[in-house]
């Protein structure tokens, strides 16, 4: 049975009517909103209320669904609070089936024949799941089995709100009309940065677009509300989780970390975006809004690849392909960048924008080097083999107990251990591969190091940019292969 619902008394929808505004409209008076990156706003709200003199009860309807009502705050001429309610149980079928248990309601029932109506009273005794009633001497169950019936409710409940309301008991001075603010956070407004990158190779140029990726799922709209958006990680407690736009926090995409001023508006740590003219955002709507605009900034393609321990590879991997920038000022960028997905495009040869991968960042300061990795290089392949794995005599760990540390700057160090009495030497192989028809470098990255690891042999140069990797820059010809080899020396 096709089961629709109607409030049937007319003095019943009239004084509806009469409280909430029509669906066309809003009880919102002149909107702010500060969104935030972790699904939280801030929303202010002024409107002109006539007030008694005294105490009296004040309804504030079409405010936020995710309000959370320990942080409200209202601020106006002469006005205290007394105590404030939100009413958070909205009207809807399910809700005024549940709140008419033990209450008669009217079930209008429909022939398919001959569209002949029958109606009768029913008690309703149970909405768990679906609905239970008495219908004269029997008991029914409110079927959806394909025949038309209608449940005519002869009023709509007290406790059930059309729009999510918030009441407060204030305390006015004198009488008369005026402004008052409310104030409060919510749940359900967030938004993302969006980046479109279309890379052109041959150039090694780039033009990027960034976008504000609004959400609303907070249960009300925000109408012409002047918007204001913070980039960066807001504290919350206790639940506070920190956006970073990906689960690898690690891999967001920045090798270094700027240290130049974005020339935009901060407030404490954090930028401050705000939309170029009032706008209204409708609940569950997703709005986007431009916000950068570059061409022709340098980029480069590179290709990396990571092995995390020494390591016998069974078969050859595909190395990452990753798009390197800056966001500083003379690489043409010159803009702090707020997390979010970049994706990138790059032209056919018919000169059509195709998709060639995505990466997300973190929050990333004006003047960073950036590296994104889009995805797997279909042509260059990296195998990793440990040649062999022998114990390393306490003389011979002696013979090379001084040794040197090549770090990324250039900058040679010596450093000097204690002996101990068993040590391991590991004999790799890195056969690297190129099927395109172009010469590339990969970035190959040896991880899974202690921090007194000796590279007793090798056969390229490294940089060492941390404790626990060395990295080799290693050209590989065009439909060609270059293998490196290397000994590691290591305590365990």
């Amino acid at each position: 049975m096709r089961i629709l619902f109607a409030a049937g008394l007319l003095t019943a929808s009239s004084a509806l009517a009469q409280t909430i505004p029509p669906p066309s409209q809003t009880a919102q008076g002149d909107v702010a909103v500060t969104i935030y990156n972790n699904n939280r706003a801030l929303v202010e709200d002024t409107r002109s209320l006539d007030l008694p003199a005294g105490r009296s009860r004040q309804q504030f309807p079409d405010v936020s669904a995710e309000i959370q009502p320990e942080t409200v705050t209202l601020s106006g001429a002469g006005i205290g609070i007394v105590e404030q309610n939100f009413d958070f149980d909205l009207l809807s079928p399910d809700a005024l089936m549940k709140n008419a248990v033990g209450q008669t309601v009217t079930l209008v029932r429909v022939n398919p024949s001959n569209g002949a109506e029958t109606r009768e009273r029913a008690l309703i005794l149970a909405a768990n799941g679906g609905v239970v009633m008495q219908v004269g001497g029997h008991i029914e169950v409110l079927r959806d089995d394909g025949l038309p019936t209608r449940v005519i409710f002869d009023q709509v409940p007290p406790t059930l709100r059309a729009r999510p309301t918030l009441s407060i008991t204030l305390d006015a001075k004198n009488s008369g009309r005026r402004p008052v603010t409310l104030t409060y956070l919510t749940q359900g407004l967030g938004w993302a940065a969006d980046y479109v990158a279309l890379f052109d190779e041959a150039k090694s140029r780039m033009d990027l677009q960034g976008w504000i990726t609004l959400t609303n799922n907070s249960g009300t709209p925000y109408v012409n509300a002047s918007t204001l958006l913070v980039a960066g990680s807001v504290g919350q407690a206790p639940q506070y989780r920190r956006f970073n736009g990906g689960d690898d926090e690690e891999d967001q995409g920045t090798v270094r970390a700027g240290t130049e001023t974005a020339h935009r508006e901060r407030v404490g740590d954090f930028y401050i975006y705000p939309l170029p003219e009032r706008t209204t955002i409708a609940d569950k709507q997703t709005k986007q809004v431009s916000f950068l605009d570059v061409h022709d900034t340098p980029a480069t393609r590179g290709y990396e690849y990571r092995n995390s321990w020494m390591e016998t590879s069974a078969e050859p991997d595909s190395v990452s392909t990753v798009l390197r920038f800056s966001s500083s000022r003379e690489q043409g960028l010159g803009d702090a960048l707020p997390a979010g997905t970049v994706r990138v495009y790059e032209r056919d040869a018919r000169g059509n924008p195709q998709f060639v991968g995505e990466h997300a960042i973190g929050h990333t300061p004006m003047g960073s080097d950036i590296s994104l990795n889009t995805g797997e290089s279909f042509d260059v392949k990296v195998r990793p083999i440990v040649v062999s794995r022998e114990r390393v005599t306490p003389e011979e760990w002696k013979t090379t107990e001084r040794f040197r540390i090549r770090n990324r700057n250039g900058t040679v160090e010596t450093g000097e251990f204690q002996v101990q009495q068993v040590y391991w030497r590991t004999n790799m192989r890195y056969v690297v591969t190129n099927a395109s028809p172009k010469p590339v470098t990969v970035d190959l990255h040896q991880y899974g190091l202690s921090w007194d690891t000796r590279v007793v042999q090798e056969s390229l140069p490294s940089d060492k940019p941390s404790d626990e990797e060395v990295l080799w820059h290693v050209p590989v010809p065009a439909d060609g292969q270059m293998v490196v080899t290397a000994s590691f020396e290591t305590r365990y």
